[in-house]
């Protein structure tokens, strides 16, 4: 996931209408594109087919390029509330439409929306420094030398884990369950579960924890062990955070994004479906 978005332009933007069919104006598409050939060369056909609106005066946006470029894109426009609808000019794709550049707006008007909340990461640095940044895949702890990362695990103020010897340790969104965390053999979670993945990347110790499922109201805090020793980074979707002494997650159900998917391709369904996938 490193794509780059290229914004068509800055600004701001009151929350559209309810419903993606009454948000989606003809004529008002935003476009971001990663900085791919791929994509800046479908970014340059689909403006001249359909024209380019500023995000100020955009009813939707059009992502261009991999799952890299949607979480990019999402990040930019929270603060506009304006529904995002990808098509995949990347790899993975997973939250992506597919590309086509015929009936843009027709499939804009009947694409169906899927609301989604971040996490919500502060991290503490060793030296005392506050970070807060949100992730809409996961927050992951990662050692950051050769060295093993020793982390304690306290869920709502209990200690679960009082050491965890380990590359890193993950939690995850349902609609990051399929991305990192299905890599490090995290279980894959539905929308509808109200379920957050909590998942070990290489555990040495215990070498059998697997990791756990909490409740999306779940206050998840990483203690970093032996930090001196064992430097350790959290990275919250793209902001990456090192030398790390604590780092607190949750949930922020205060914030919103909407995802626009075909009717055919709803994120429920590939959430679903990936779980047959062999």
């Amino acid at each position: 996931m490193n794509d780059q978005p290229h914004p068509a332009a800055p600004g701001a933007l009151a929350a559209p209408p309810a419903t993606p069919s009454a948000a989606f104006v003809p004529g008002r598409i935003a476009f971001c594109s990663a900085t791919t050939p791929l994509a800046t060369d479908a970014l340059n056909r689909l403006v001249a087919l359909y024209g380019e609106c500023s995000l100020p005066h955009a009813s939707v946006v059009v992502a261009l390029g991999g799952d890299g470029s949607m979480l990019e894109t999402l990040h930019r426009v929270l603060d506009r509330h304006i529904p995002v609808y990808g098509m995949n000019c990347g790899s993975v794709g997973f939250l992506m439409n597919t590309f086509a550049e015929d009936n843009l707006p027709e499939r804009l008007t009947r694409a169906q929306a899927t609301e989604l909340h971040p996490l919500r990461m502060r991290a503490t640095s060793r030296s005392g420094q506050a970070h807060e940044a949100l992730a809409f895949n996961e927050v992951s702890l990662l050692r950051q030398m050769r060295q093993s990362a020793k982390i304690r695990i306290i869920v709502d103020g209990t200690v679960r884990l009082a050491e965890l010897t380990c590359d890193g340790v993950l939690i995850s969104t349902p609609a990051g369950s399929t991305a990192y965390n299905l890599s490090a053999h995290g279980p894959i979670v539905p929308l509808s579960a109200n379920l957050l993945p909590l998942t070990p990347i290489s555990a040495f110790r215990p070498r059998r924890w697997r990791g756990a499922l909490l409740p999306s109201t779940a206050q998840v805090v990483f203690e970093v062990l032996e930090a001196d020793k064992r430097p350790t980074a959290a990275v919250a979707d793209f902001t990456e955070v090192r030398d790390v002494a604590a780092v607190a997650v949750q949930e922020d159900r205060s914030v919103t994004v909407t995802v626009l998917f075909d009717p055919d391709r709803g994120l429920s369904e590939r959430i679903i479906a990936e779980q047959f996938t062999v």
